[in-house]
């Protein structure tokens, strides 16, 4: 299994306290919510120590040619982060060897290989059809992406909060969304609290002492509360034929004739 979806499955359980008086050593719990960190392919050419606060890095083509080549530069710097690939198509970034693979609704549909463990993560867009999206919840897939930039790059918003609030209600997967690295405690909590299950941010080397205090912020995130997800349905105002309603008239003379 890909190491990043281990990764969101185990930050989903709940640890039940120990029964009785008997204690216990404590057990370090994973991080609730899971940093990723994502950066051009081919443009590291030093150690990547900054990325070690990430729970994973997605490696981006967007300015160069995919190539193994260039793909081992920027992995042989990694360390033992989970790493995976922004690429059309998910068979490809298995063959390669990624951790996981993202890739948007207008990628073709491929066949992974077999024995392949890397994860899927579809990535979708907020303005789509809620029925379309709640559709993703059965395709074989591992988490949703929500694509698109914060508003504005500024400060989180109530707007943004009911979409994420949204979103998280309908997918019964992982919901990832994408911030800016210097979103504040605050607003992480309430992310987190919303039912974001992870975050991708900016990875550049300047956002470095950003990315070390996401990770502590992170790290301070209270228990969430478990709920039901995935479950939201259409409903339809309940209406009242003319044959059954009762005319407010009749209803007046009805009460004055009982009395």
């Amino acid at each position: 299994m890909s190491r990043l979806i281990e990764k969101f499955q185990k930050a989903r359980r709940t640890a039940a306290a120990p029964m009785g008086f008997r204690t216990t050593q404590p057990v370090e719990l994973p991080p609730k919510m899971q940093l990723i960190a994502t950066i051009e392919a081919g443009a590291a050419t030093d150690k990547l120590g900054y990325l070690n606060p990430t729970d994973a890095v997605l490696i981006r083509f967007t300015e160069s040619t995919f190539t193994q080549k260039s793909l081992e530069k920027t992995t042989s710097t990694l360390g033992d982060i989970p790493w995976g690939l922004y690429l059309d198509d998910d068979e490809k970034g298995a063959e390669a060897g990624a951790d996981f693979t993202v890739f948007s609704t207008a990628s073709r549909i491929t066949d992974a290989p077999k024995d392949s463990k890397a994860g899927k993560i579809l990535e979708a867009d907020a303005s789509m059809d809620d029925g379309l999206l709640r559709a993703a919840n059965d395709l074989p897939v591992d988490a949703v992406l929500v694509a698109g930039e914060p508003e504005d790059k500024g400060p989180l918003s109530w707007h943004q909060m009911m979409i994420f609030q949204h979103l998280a209600n309908m997918f019964s997967k992982p919901l990832i969304i994408i911030v800016p690295a210097d979103i504040t405690e605050k607003e992480l909590k309430a992310l987190w609290e919303a039912g974001v299950d992870g975050i991708l941010v900016e990875g550049e080397a300047g956002k470095a002492q950003e990315l070390k205090e996401l990770r502590q912020a992170i790290n301070k995130l209270p228990a969430r509360a478990g709920r039901k997800r995935g479950k939201i349905e259409a409903r339809l105002p309940r209406t009242v034929s003319q044959e059954t309603a009762t005319p407010p008239d009749e209803e007046e003379e009805e009460e004055e004739e009982d009395e």
